[in-house]
């Protein structure tokens, strides 16, 4: 039987429904879980009860735990005739449950049993997983018909509530497992427990033929009139892993389909090199310093090499792309190091025509053991484990493997392999610290004839904050003012208070300081309250860091604080506008995924030099791809202007109003290069939301870069996306839920405290990121982050300013036409106005449903211009195809400025602050426009399926339907009783919040 067990906590209800008939009821709590049940004590008496009782259930299936839900029913037990009465339930899927580390206690609003049941009130409970063989399932309970059992106030088996971490390190670290391209079942080995794999689309059944053929470019798409040809988004047909790719829909041909059907197949010779054994003596002085030497034609992998060691390991993987080698043979080559000429050992040679192919899933081939020879043929002393087969990018081998693209024909030295392997990276799960300094106590300053001038100064890591001072009338200052910050798990960092004293202008004194281990804090995942507590201060950061000291002396100052880790929020370390993740903190707010993106990137073509290297321009590029907390990076081809990448990437989707960035990068860091920041060629973001269901778009990207000069093209960069859900009901039901956690809306941040907490946020993630490797540099994070984009420019505040006029241009040309029709510059149009309009003075109830009917049409109509392409950078829409030189100096200026003198300095960038939040502001209003007009131009299919349908049906219900029964209830509704009324957004503002606008397009 599994280890695994589901732990629940019962903690407490309130503001239960009264049952009893006096005000009153004697509630219970029942369990339901995996065919199991336990109950809790009877509280008498009681419409708040709290329990505190803890129970374990046995998990039979850890693989089908998804699908197990977990139904608390709260009961309300009538001792006259012995019958339990539902005061609600609570029901909880699978998809929630998490570690012990993890849980935190939430309070779950009941819901009814029945369609007649009256409910009300809250349950809290703590739920989380543990595979502790110390810890004992509960006894189970009886079956229950419809009455109780008359000793239903006995307690069944609890279990206290102290639990050690149940998901030990080392089991976390040996599941995690990598994978360039989707697979399903590897996917599934990334939490702790099995989940549901997601749903997998079957696109096509066609291999890349042997014969390649360039990528046919299909049809050409321009997002606006005025934008340059060369910038447009291409739509393009090529060969991939299921089939050719037309107009989205896969051509399949007469083989089976790869499994990795989004990119090309490319063919790999792999060369395993694991160990040595029984090599010959260099001499009488002892062993050899061996390294092995493979070698493809003009194409050259070596080793590590040991020193004096007679059974090296290496263990290394070189992979030879297939279609570059020139030769028939391969050579592996075991050499002994010296200082002036490698000494040649022994030589194994293979005849590539007689190498195996593997295809995955089949097993990862064995390696043998082959004697050396020397040159002439004969064998030698010492032998060489080796593993030679062909395979393509889907081989496990592959991530970790040495590739030719790393060296140029004819070199024999690898270029910095650690700098250009592909990785998957995950950025750190983000908390907000939510710090309130209250007051303080027996504060004593250095002149002891004055009340010191207190402050408090907070910092966790470099974000620091300070109270404003107070002086009282005694020593026993108050603040009450709260602060926020940004913590990454795991938390290593401290909190620090500092008490300072401002004995000067200038001068401030240290009175005392506290330190607060982050992992020691409190967590919560709603807003409920945190008991508040006095830390002792001490004269040094070592005392205060010492929590054996506080022991020592008899009398202390005092610092009142509440500190707590705030789950329910989402931390944003990404722009508000191309955010790829909505997700609160604690993952028991996570709800089921809807859904698998699916990313293959291609190549890219016409890349422009970014450097020189032998008197020739090249550029050595990969690309970046980010969603949610997963970051992929793909190896990096060197010497090329039309790499081949060919790797394939899967996400699960939880918000369709989330967005993909792609970035393309030119390598510094290799060459002898290192600390030189890599140079952005370019990016893409795709909002999921634009994508159809299960279409396959093949498109070629413009690379567009503005630089002080002005816009430039790098080049194009080709992708593969398909976008799969895994139900329709639950994909339209995103549409309707608020964007954010319910915190952003029940405590909700100041625009001033998002920008700085986002900022720490990114400097957070890129330091995080940065100690990866190889890592993934700070310049790169915040390129695709865009750190910078809360900062003014010229050109984006004219860009924003023309999004608005264009939003309300309809609206002009609807008061030109009417200007016309009063005119009677056309009779009959003039004359039909007049009908239709003393129809609706005279039946007023038509207008309504004449508004609607007509969008209907509209939209409809639309349809057949839908958009069929994801949208792109737009050069015309952006203002940067008409930018004048000196506004391009003032955007690339830096910050703070540096051009002139300090004066004139702290003017300019108090005035760039200013114009950015109205530069802001102004986007933000063009981004309601258009999100109006995305109502029915199936920008987003999903959304405008939803509005035309509710068109419809309401102009039916309207013809129907008294106007003044309408307007009665509608001015009702909006005048209802705060007791009706839910601090969440309504559902039309949510569907609203969630349509896309031109924000994806700007540059």
């Amino acid at each position: 039987m599994s280890s695994f067990k589901l732990g629940v906590e019962v903690v407490g209800a309130h503001d239960l429904v009264a049952k009893d008939g006096q005000g009153s009821s004697n509630p219970f709590v029942e369990l339901h879980f995996d065919d199991q049940r336990f109950r809790t004590t009877t509280k008498e008496k009681d419409l708040n009860p709290v329990w505190n009782e803890s129970f374990y259930f046995n998990i039979s299936d850890p693989n089908n735990l998804s699908h197990l839900p977990l139904e608390a029913y709260v009961y309300n037990h009538n001792k006259a005739n012995n019958v339990k009465t539902c005061l609600g339930k609570v029901r909880l899927t699978g998809t929630s449950f998490v570690p012990y580390s993890d849980a935190v206690v939430l309070h779950y609003p009941l819901e009814k049993r029945s369609i007649f049941s009256r409910v009300k009130g809250e349950l809290g409970l703590k739920v989380f997983v543990t595979n502790d063989p110390s810890i004992k399932s509960s006894n189970p309970l009886p079956a229950m018909e419809s009455s109780l059992h008359t000793d239903v106030d006995s307690h069944y088996a609890t279990i206290p509530k102290s639990v050690p971490n149940s998901f030990p390190k080392e089991k976390t670290d040996k599941r995690r497992t990598f994978h360039h391209l989707s697979n399903a079942n590897q996917s599934q080995q990334k939490q702790n427990f099995p989940s549901v794999p997601p749903q997998q689309m079957n696109s096509g059944v066609h291999e890349m033929k042997s014969g390649k053929q360039p990528p046919q470019i299909f049809q050409m798409f321009s997002g606006s009139s005025s934008q340059p040809l060369d910038y447009a988004l291409k739509e393009t047909s090529p060969f991939l892993g299921g089939g050719q790719i037309v107009g989205g829909r896969v051509i399949r041909g007469d083989r089976p389909a790869s499994t990795y059907d989004l990119v090309e197949q490319m063919r790999y010779l792999f060369v395993r090199v694991v160990k040595a054994q029984d090599l010959p003596s260099k001499d009488v002085a002892g062993s050899l310093d061996p390294y092995v030497e493979v070698k493809v034609g003009n194409y050259k992998g070596i080793t590590k090499h040991y020193e004096k060691k007679q059974n090296p390991e290496w263990n290394q993987v070189f992979a030879f792309a297939r279609d570059t080698l020139q030769t028939s043979v391969l050579e592996v080559i075991l050499k002994d190091k010296d200082l002036v000429k490698d000494d040649f050992v022994g030589i194994v040679r293979f005849d590539l025509h007689e190498v195996p192919t593997r295809v995955p899933p089949d097993s990862p081939l064995a390696p043998e053991w082959y004697r050396l020879e020397d040159k002439k043929g004969e064998k030698k002393k010492g032998e060489l484990m080796l593993a030679v087969w062909y395979g393509t990018q889907a081989d496990e081998a592959f991530p970790d493997a040495w590739h030719s693209d790393a060296i140029a024909p004819g070199d024999s030295t690898a270029i910095a392999s650690t700098y250009i392997r592909s990785k998957v990276y995950h950025s750190p799960r983000l908390w907000y610290v939510r710090v309130t300094v209250i007051e303080a106590q027996d504060l004593v300053a250095a002149d002891k004839n004055r009340f010191p001038d207190a402050y408090v100064k907070v910092q966790l890591g470099n974000q620091i904050l300070k109270t404003k001072s107070v002086q009282p009338r005694n020593s026993n200052p108050i603040w009450k003012e709260e602060f926020m910050f940004v913590a990454s798990e795991p938390f290593e960092e401290h909190l620090i208070f500092s008490v300072e004293d401002r004995v000067g202008p200038n001068k401030d004194e240290t009175i005392g300081k506290a330190v607060i281990p982050l992992n020691s804090v409190d967590r919560r995942a709603d807003d409920r309250n945190i008991r508040t507590r006095w830390y002792n201060l001490e004269k040094s950061l070592s005392d205060a860091m010492d929590g054996d000291h506080a022991k020592k002396d008899k009398f202390h100052s005092r610092l009142h604080v509440c500190v707590c880790l705030d789950g329910g929020y989402h931390v944003l370390d990404e722009s508000t506008q191309y955010s790829s993740d909505l997700r609160p903190t604690a993952k028991q707010l996570w709800k089921p995924s809807i859904g698998v993106l699916e990313l293959g990137i291609l190549n890219a073509d016409g890349l422009q030099p970014m450097k020189t290297r032998e008197g020739k321009g090249t550029s050595d590029t990969y690309c970046v791809a980010k969603y949610g907390h997963k970051w992929v990076r793909t190896r990096t081809i060197v010497n090329s202007l039309n790499p081949k990448y060919n790797e394939q990437y899967t996400w699960e989707v939880y918000d369709p109003a989330t967005v993909l960035t792609v970035g393309v990068f030119d390598n510094c860091q290799i060459s002898g290069s290192d600390g030189n920041k890599d140079m952005k060629i370019g990016k893409v973001r795709i909002r999921i939301s634009t994508l159809e269901t299960g279409r396959v778009y093949t498109h070629s990207y413009p690379l567009l870069v503005l630089h002080p000069s002005g816009v430039k093209k790098i080049g194009e960069l080709h992708l593969a996306i398909r976008f799969s859900y895994t139900s329709m009901l639950n994909m339209m039901f995103q549409y309707s839920r608020p964007l954010l956690p319910k915190m952003h809306y029940k405590r909700p941040l100041s625009v001033i405290q998002q920008d700085m907490l986002r900022h720490q946020a990114v400097t957070i993630v890129a330091a995080r990121l940065g100690r990866a490797e190889p890592p993934l540099r700070r310049e790169v994070v915040e390129y695709m982050s865009d750190a910078d984009a809360h900062l003014w420019s010229m050109r984006r505040s004219k860009a924003n300013f023309l999004r608005l006029t264009s939003v309300f241009s309809g609206l002009f040309s609807v008061g030109k036409w009417f200007g016309e029709v009063c005119m009677w510059k056309n009779p009959i149009t003039t004359v039909l106005v007049h009908v239709l309009f003393v129809m609706l003075v005279c039946f007023p109830e038509l207008i309504l449903p004449t508004v609607f009917l007509y969008m209907f049409l509209i939209g409809v109509w639309n349809y057949r211009r839908r958009p069929r392409y994801p949208p792109h950078m737009n050069t015309s829409l952006s203002c940067a195809d008409a930018v004048s030189p000196d506004e391009l100096d003032e955007e690339f200026e830096t910050f703070p400025a540096s051009r002139s003198s300090d004066i004139i300095r702290v003017r300019y960038d108090r005035l760039r602050s200013v114009a950015g939040r109205i530069q802001t502001v102004v986007g933000d209003i063009a981004t309601q426009g258009e999100r109006l007009q995305a109502l029915l131009n199936w920008r987003d299919p999903r959304a405008t399926t939803i509005f035309v349908i509710f068109c419809l049906v309401a102009a039916i219900v309207l013809y129907v339907t008294p106007f003044q029964v309408l307007a009665l209830l509608a001015g009702f509704y909006i005048m209802r009783h705060p007791r009706f009324r839910h601090k969440t957004p309504a559902a039309p503002i949510n569907f609203f919040r969630r349509l896309p606008a031109r924000t994806d397009s700007m540059l």
